[in-house]
């Protein structure tokens, strides 16, 4: 079938605006914030920060516009592979931070980037082409055991360089996209009590820090001058922020909050910008959401509303999580908050992101218009 061809300035207005100017206010929104703590995380953060983010931006566009359907369908196994070669050089090859060793830097220009922040787009992608094409049989078990192995093959090799946070994004990642492609709750029941019943096993087995990580996460007070302190000053943080913050460039209090340009960069968010600032932060994120759940009901496809519902996970889940990091409700395990931490790989890699369902998007409306161009030319026969 011939392609329905737009010029290059067509493509550009046929963007989807619903995803493209949400996501762009909240990388400019996350720019003002590191400018604003210039003075105690350095410029170059910021200057790192607007880089990404202009990379990201070409990304998105260039992704936009590639036919997800000819492209996924194409390449799905190079992509797989390609992620888990990158996964494995950063195991082997990678910079330890800590307990994490899930930074690797380029040679030759000497830039260190997180590969598994830019698998989750592979991921994302060769998920739903699987998903796609055995969404009829998903019940069965000679189906689930493959979308098992295909799914546990990245997070096994995303835990293993220690980075549990990126790991949970990745199951809710997975979890979403079944549901989404009708897989039984009879299975999401058995997975959950085989991790009941394991879990006093493995308990044991974890180091000291660990035990005590999870446990006061829920509960920081129990040890505010430890494990707990982080969570504790990054909620005072934003409730000094009050209802309206202290402006741009203000406040202080963000400064004894450790890693608060990524991890807890909403706590510096709020206390310059406040609650308002918080809800509007909030509230773009769910209009993107929403966007994506409409996308994800009129695709021209399977694939793309499983490409969707990918996306969709992504940005509930480390909202969510970084967010509950920040009000000191959940333990604190590294997740990036979308469009907001700092990082050049957070930042170009969920800019980036928003390429696939604006692909989604732009396409189907090629579809629609090729199929109506059709019936012009048959009513005129």
């Amino acid at each position: 079938m011939k392609a329905y061809v737009r010029t290059f300035k067509q493509k550009i207005q046929s963007l989807d605006k619903w995803i493209l100017i949400p996501s762009v206010i909240l990388a400019l929104m996350s720019i003002i914030t590191l400018y604003g703590g210039a003075e105690h995380f350095g410029i170059s953060v910021a200057i790192t920060q607007t880089a990404a983010f202009a990379v990201g931006l070409f990304a998105c566009i260039f992704l936009a516009m590639l036919d997800y359907d000819e492209y996924i369908n194409r390449l799905y196994i190079l992509l797989f592979a390609g992620s888990v070669i990158l996964l494995s050089v950063t195991i082997f090859f990678g910079i330890a931070v800590g307990s994490n060793q899930s930074w690797i830097t380029i040679p030759g220009i000497g830039v260190t980037i997180q590969p598994s922040e830019f698998v989750k787009i592979t991921f994302i992608a060769t998920f739903a082409r699987h998903l796609s094409k055995v969404d009829h049989k998903i019940n069965k078990f000679s189906t689930v055991i493959p979308l098992a192995i295909h799914a546990m093959i990245v997070v096994g090799l995303v835990l293993v360089s220690g980075d549990l946070g990126v790991a949970l994004v990745y199951m809710a990642i997975i979890a979403v996209m079944l549901f989404c492609a009708g897989l039984s709750l009879l299975y999401f029941a058995g997975v959950i009590g085989a991790v009941v019943i394991v879990f006093p096993y493995i308990w044991p087995h974890l180091a000291e820090y660990q035990q005590k990580r999870i446990l006061v996460g829920f509960n920081p007070e129990s040890d505010p001058l430890g494990f707990g302190m982080q969570a504790l000053l990054s909620r005072k943080c934003i409730a000094s922020g009050g209802l309206f913050g202290k402006g741009f460039g203000n406040g202080e209090l963000y400064m004894d909050v450790p890693v608060s340009s990524s991890d807890f960069v909403f706590a510096t968010f709020c206390e310059q910008f406040g609650m308002i600032g918080a809800f509007f932060y909030i509230g773009l994120v769910f209009v993107i959401v929403v966007r994506l759940i409409i996308l994800a009901r009129k695709s021209r496809d399977k694939l793309g509303s499983y490409v969707c519902a990918g996306v969709i996970a992504v940005l509930v889940a480390q909202m969510g999580e970084n967010i509950g990091m920040a009000l000191a409700t959940l333990p604190v395990i590294g997740i990036t908050l979308p469009f907001m931490s700092s990082g050049g790989s957070s930042m170009l890699s969920i800019v980036a992101l928003m390429g696939l369902p604006m692909s989604v998007y732009m396409h189907r409306n090629e579809k629609l218009a090729l199929l109506s161009r059709q019936k012009e030319k048959i009513k005129k026969k």
